[in-house]
């Protein structure tokens, strides 16, 4: 039984370390991270950021159009009015095409709700987010 006892932190151990990225992995990371960084600042260029806002109403005749930028997912208006969500991460997958589902039962995104992604092809859901406050964007 002592053998055990010693044997398992060590396979613990082993187990954490094949979750670390290697140095090429991280590379590729940090690589994505910053195409995503500069696909959203040149998407909000010659806008301007405005007072953040808790909710953001889904129903009536508002209609937005959502696009992923790893963490970030903004939710598009019109030219000059665009919604930035700074989400804690995992819906990147809308960038790549997944598609982002909520559940309201006010008929509002606010913050703290939490969103999934699901495959558009497969169907299966590929992570899931909370959502930060409501940032608007607009033409000066």
């Amino acid at each position: 039984m002592r053998s055990l006892v010693h044997i398992t932190p060590i396979l613990l151990l082993g187990a954490l370390a094949g979750c670390t990225p290697t140095a090429a992995e991280q590379g590729r990371i940090d690589a994505r991270d910053a195409v995503a960084q500069t696909k959203l600042d040149a998407a909000l260029a010659g806008l301007v950021p405005g007072k953040p806002t808790m909710c953001l109403p889904l129903t009536g005749r508002q209609q937005y159009q959502t696009e992923g930028y790893g963490p970030t997912i903004l939710y598009k208006v019109s030219r000059g009015l665009i919604y930035r969500n700074d989400t804690n991460g995992g819906c990147a997958g809308i960038a790549r095409g997944d598609i982002l589902v909520t559940r309201q039962v006010t008929g509002q995104a606010c913050s703290g709700d939490i969103a999934t992604t699901i495959d558009n092809t497969s169907r299966f859901q590929t992570g899931s987010c909370a959502l930060g406050q409501f940032v608007p964007y607009r033409q000066p």
